[in-house]
Parts: C-alpha cells; sequence; structure tokens
C-alpha cells in the first residue's frame, strides 16, 4: 500500500492523507430501491417483534405501558 507520508529538510515526518478512488454506482441508492425496501422490511419487522416482547413481559401494550411510565 502507498504511504502518504514524506520527511522534510528538518527531519520530521508529514502525513498526508490518500484519497480514496471515486467510482460511480451504476443503480441508484435513493429512492424506493431493493435495498431500500429491504431494509425497511427488517426494521418493521424488528419493531413489531419488539412489541410483542413488551407486551408479554409487562402485560399491557403500547399505550398502556406509557401510560404507566
Amino acid at each position: 500500500m502507498r504511504s502518504g507520508s514524506i520527511i522534510d529538510e528538518q527531519g520530521k515526518m508529514n502525513n498526508f492523507a490518500i484519497e480514496p478512488k471515486m467510482y460511480v454506482m451504476s443503480e441508484p441508492q435513493a429512492g424506493f430501491t431493493p435495498y431500500a425496501e429491504l431494509f425497511n422490511g427488517r426494521l418493521a419487522m424488528i419493531g413489531f417483534i419488539s412489541l410483542l416482547v413488551l407486551e408479554v413481559i409487562t402485560g399491557h401494550g403500547l399505550i398502556g405501558f406509557l401510560n404507566s411510565l
């Protein structure tokens, strides 16, 4: 791997960041893409299961749990 450092006249080392190579994705990553739909679906499943677990543990639904706080 290439190093981004040089040593100047006084013997001090200067480190410079190496810029990553640029690339262009052929598929846009905004809007209703398959990746976004899968991600949103997975988050919805996690939220639904979390609500079921909350109801089993506390004996109340979400609104009842929030009222008891």
